[in-house]
């Protein structure tokens, strides 16, 4: 089984406000201008991940599209089963027909109403339970995105943006 899952962090969501020692100044990067966003896909089984690309910008049908061929499908095996979240993305017909052409089958999570009420729960996705601890270093200020995502993207292939 492989699990795909898709996460991002953006420049705005690293602290604005920090604190110091008494008499000390705070002193702390923060980026400057528009908000850049990047996206991290992924797949996950059993023995670790697979197809890591970092994109920048959010992900659409014609950049998933594009990723399954060029990252998913060469790290395939006949007979594995791959399991996506239920987005519109991931539903095209080109997918599919790419995923069974390397020998693997397709299944979908269910809707977020059927997941107990939780969008991302990683009861049904192992994937998500990576993508959160990532997202909660980002939040609590631990990582900065781009700096920390900076060693994978030699990973990324020509995916349109």
């Amino acid at each position: 089984m492989v699990f795909i899952d898709e996460t991002w962090t953006a420049t705005n969501m690293n602290r604005t406000h920090g604190r110091a020692r008494r008499g000390e100044r705070l002193r702390m990067g923060f980026p400057h201008g528009r908000r850049k966003t990047t996206m991290l896909v992924a797949g996950l089984r059993m023995s670790g991940m697979i197809a890591p690309t970092v994109l920048d910008g959010p992900i659409n049908g014609d950049c998933f599209e594009a990723y399954v061929p060029q990252m998913l499908v060469p790290e395939l095996s006949p007979g594995d089963i791959v399991v996506m979240e239920n987005l519109s993305s991931h539903k095209r017909r080109s997918v599919l027909a790419m995923i069974e052409d390397a020998g693997g089958s397709l299944r979908f999570l269910p809707p977020p109403g059927l997941r107990r009420g939780r969008l991302d729960s990683p009861d049904f996705n192992s994937m998500e339970k990576p993508s959160s601890a990532s997202g909660h270093a980002q939040e609590s200020g631990r990582a900065d995105c781009h700096r920390s995502l900076e060693p994978h993207r030699h990973t990324r292939r020509s995916v349109p943006a």
